[in-house]
């Protein structure tokens, strides 16, 4: 790993997200010229490098905090003059922070502390403004041509220590006439986990008593969520504290100390009804989803707990993807309990045996950084049940100790975190203590009922008990609710496994190669594959499937299957496995 000590300068647009829905084409041909005519002459003039451009921002490395300094001078300099005849709703502004740090060096990118204390003290800088660590303020502090004010000790995310920001001050900005500007009251520091408000979606209607609805939507959206305890949740009252102001997305985000927006707007026509949501990430002033909503508005509270059902099970995915990404981004000594949870589950999601053992560390990684981490408990618990599945255990009687041991601490430090119930309940299943298994899974349910993971744990828990109908009521709700769930292969198998069950082997095939089609998926999605096509005769195919199966898992025999999946029902074990034995399998 190579290290440097480095000039960082960070900057982003100011609004880009509305700047982009006002005027697209425009707004992307604007930057461009900004770049060939200002941007790209001053980092070079002053011997800068630029390491990425990301659409709204861009980072660049400098030799030295002057050379840093000078270009962020002329560049807000030159943007304050090109939009004096820019209408001010379409002008490009520039937020900008510069740090004098280390630096991890991969190819032509960098990464580290320097880089993110330079994205910090960018959030921190108004509109057309510039931000400095006191490391980079030491260096350039002396220039006359430049005013300097002490914004005191801010506190950011992922730093242990405060940092000391400056800000550099126009000729005629005073002091004392700047709001916010007191050192003493320090920026929220952001949860550990994903952090979002719900804004009050605006009433498009003509009639403003359509207002109750769209207040209605909010408020179902904000309950939805807070169901979720991998999240953090804005209350209802603060953000109704926003109802019917237009504040740019990092402005919300300073005031509530939250990163994630969700915002939308209602509007009613005769008998039908337009919801339109969207998904902002305020740091990066990101849009990471949108969609639109139009229904007859026969019953209107069917309505808007269908709509705040589509909503709340597509935002809490794109924010759990969204964290396991951010946490696989940044380098491994530098995660803290929360990132290391995320990482685990990403690797978990891959469904093989090398991700699974890194899944695995850094599941007891989170664990020995924080024991009192619930989530991290459950996971401890969940990938170690993993391993008995999927036969990857070198210790089966050793790790089902200590997965229930995982387990039960994790639903002793937070009962009210369905994830604990759902991993527990899983153990149970792996024991053929199915009931128990349903009965987690219930209460998971009962906890969140928008939870598709435990909805698939019931499902799966009830075929092994012989109860084949249930669970596919039970699966076709967790598919309902997690669409692009990332264990959608384990989903659709087990799916299969309980059509078979049922005598539906032309269904069960059909939803067995779906399955086989994920893009990480493992073992079991063949099985059911194979017990399918031996039950319609097409042994050939059944056969080819087989071979495959045991490239994956060599050794694979029926006292393997039986062990893995404890099926109490004697009629329903019979039919799943009769497959099974005409392909051959022993």
């Amino acid at each position: 790993m190579q290290r440097r000590l480095a000039a960082i300068l960070a900057a982003d647009v100011v609004g880009y997200s509305r700047l982009m829905e006002l005027d697209e084409a425009g707004t992307l041909a604007a930057l461009k010229a900004h770049r060939a005519e200002l941007i790209d002459p001053a980092v070079a003039a002053q011997g800068g490098r630029i390491v990425k451009v990301m659409g709204d921002g861009a980072l660049i490395e400098f030799p030295s905090v002057v050379d840093a300094l000078t270009c962020a001078v002329e560049i807000q300099k030159g943007m304050a003059a090109r939009n004096q005849a820019v209408a001010p709703e379409r002008r490009i502004v520039f937020r900008v922070g510069i740090n004098l740090g280390d630096v991890i060096v991969e190819g032509e990118d960098l990464y580290g502390g320097g880089v993110n204390v330079a994205a910090r003290l960018e959030a921190l800088a108004e509109p057309g403004g510039i931000c400095l660590s006191g490391t980079a303020y030491d260096t350039v502090h002396g220039r006359p041509e430049i005013a300097f004010e002490d914004m005191g000790q801010r506190k950011v995310k992922n730093l242990d220590q405060p940092v000391r920001v400056y800000r550099v001050r126009a000729e005629d900005d005073a002091p004392s006439e700047r709001p916010g500007a007191d050192p003493t009251l320090p920026s929220l520091e952001l949860p550990d986990k994903p952090s979002l408000v719900v804004l009050p979606f605006d009433n498009m209607s003509v009639d403003p008593e359509q207002a109750f609805f769209a207040d209605g939507i909010t408020e179902d959206i904000i309950t939805e969520l807070s169901k979720f305890r991998s999240l953090f949740v804005i209350a209802r009252n603060s953000a109704f504290a926003f109802k019917g102001q237009s504040l740019e997305a990092k402005e919300v985000s300073a005031k509530l100390g939250v990163r994630y927006l969700v915002e939308g707007s209602v509007r009613r026509a005769g008998n039908r009804v337009r919801v339109t949501a969207q998904l902002i990430d305020a740091l990066e002033d990101k849009h990471l989803w949108a969609e639109r909503y139009d229904r007859d508005l026969e019953d209107i509270f069917t309505v808007q707990d269908e709509v705040t059902l589509a909503i709340v099970t597509t935002v809490e995915p794109q924010l759990a993807s969204r964290e396991r990404q951010r946490a696989r981004r940044q380098p491994t000594e530098s995660l803290g309990a929360w990132e290391c949870y995320q990482r685990g589950l990403w690797h978990l999601f891959q469904s093989n045996r090398d991700d699974g053992e890194k899944s695995l560390e850094f599941m007891e990684r989170a664990v020995a950084l924080d024991p009192s981490f619930a989530s991290a408990q459950a996971g401890l618990a969940f990938v170690l049940y993993y391993f008995i599945l999927m036969g990857h255990s070198r210790d089966r009687q050793g790790d089902l100790a200590r997965a229930l041991e995982a387990g039960k601490t994790a639903m002793m430090l937070d009962p009210s975190d369905p994830f604990g119930h759902v991993a527990f309940g899983r153990l149970h299943t792996i024991q053929g203590e199915h009931e128990a298994a349903i009965s987690a899974c219930e209460t998971a349910i009962a906890l969140n009922p928008s939870y598709a993971m435990a909805h698939f744990g019931r499902a799966h828990s009830l075929w092994h008990s012989g109860r084949p109908e249930e669970a596919i009521q039970s699966h076709d709700r967790a598919i309902r609710l997690s669409p692009q769930d990332p264990i959608m292969w384990a989903f659709l198998a087990s799916k299969s496994i309980a059509l078979t069950m049922l005598g539906r082997a032309e269904e069960a095939l059909e939803c067995a190669r779906k399955a086989t089609r994920q893009p990480n998926t493992a073992l079991y999605a063949y099985l059911s594959e194979i017990s399918a096509l031996g039950h319609l005769e097409r042994l050939a195919e059944a056969k080819a499937v087989l071979a495959r199966a045991k490239e994956l898992k060599p050794g694979l025999d029926l006292s393997f299957v039986d062990l893995s999946l404890p099926i109490t029902d004697p009629a329903c074990r019979e039919r799943f496995v009769a497959g099974l034995v005409k392909a051959g399998l022993e």
